[in-house]
């Protein structure tokens, strides 16, 4: 025997990891929002027939959903909100360029967004883990 854990402990690190990576991640674009404001997202969403006050969203999606993420609480909401801000900023800044190639590396043009998109999903599909404060136990989580 390899270990002496149990066949889950991998599954557990893999969504530990994968957690504390969108929430560290996405938490500097919070953070940059939090220090420049979102009032420049007012003409995207206009120009979309959406109000202006959809993105104060942002703050929920940039700041509170990854702490949520780092805790290991409400992990399936946090995610889902987060997959949601992906899918409005595809919609409303990224627009037809998401899937245009760049000159530069040849990624696609909406790589990150997608990046942060399908990793939410799929945390929001796996769960938090015992790793986490609510160890994955409860129906949220």
């Amino acid at each position: 025997m390899a270990g002496k854990g149990t066949p889950s402990d991998g599954g557990d690190a893999g969504k530990l990891i994968l957690r504390l990576m969108v929430a560290v991640l996405l938490a500097f674009h919070g953070a940059s929002k939090l220090k420049q404001g979102v009032g420049w997202m007012a003409g995207p969403l206009q120009a979309h027939h959406l109000p202006p006050a959809l993105g104060y969203g942002v703050y929920l999606a940039e700041v509170v959903a990854p702490i949520l993420l780092l805790l290991g609480i409400f992990t399936r909401p946090a995610a889902l909100v987060i997959a949601f801000e992906m899918v409005m900023a595809l919609y409303v800044v990224v627009q037809g360029k998401a899937f245009q190639l760049q000159p530069q590396g040849g990624g696609l043009g909406a790589e990150l967004q997608f990046l942060y998109l399908f990793s939410a999903i799929a945390i929001a599909f796996l769960g938090s883990g015992r790793y986490a404060l609510s160890k994955g136990r409860g129906r949220w989580d």
